[in-house]
């Protein structure tokens, strides 16, 4: 569980997780807003199982969600942004095949 140390002074912004609307601190990353409003796990495997930011420095790749439309996000680098979409990755996400394609 995580919990704010401090009360922060940081400007608020409102991100939608989910389609609902979230306010958090400005300047945090999406993992730690996601961590941080309880909402626990930002992705499943294949198989479904649930997954959740576990390194947030970007080496684990647990934490992949999709950031207003654009599949694996590694969320705990991306910093939240005003109107920010934001949702849990379930599976394994469609990819453009071509796009993967080097000649």
């Amino acid at each position: 569980m995580f919990v704010k140390v401090t009360p922060s002074a940081a400007r608020q912004v409102t991100i939608y997780f989910e389609g609902q609307p979230l306010e958090v601190d400005e300047g945090i990353t999406v993992a730690a807003a996601v961590l941080g409003s309880s909402h626990g796990w930002t992705r499943t495997t294949h198989g479904g199982h649930k997954r959740g930011p576990y390194c947030h420095m970007g080496v684990c790749f647990e934490c992949l969600m999709t950031i207003n439309g654009v599949p694996n996000q590694q969320a705990c680098l991306i910093p939240v942004a005003e109107g920010m979409r934001v949702s849990r990755q379930t599976g394994v996400p469609n990819f453009d095949k071509e796009s993967c394609n080097h000649a």
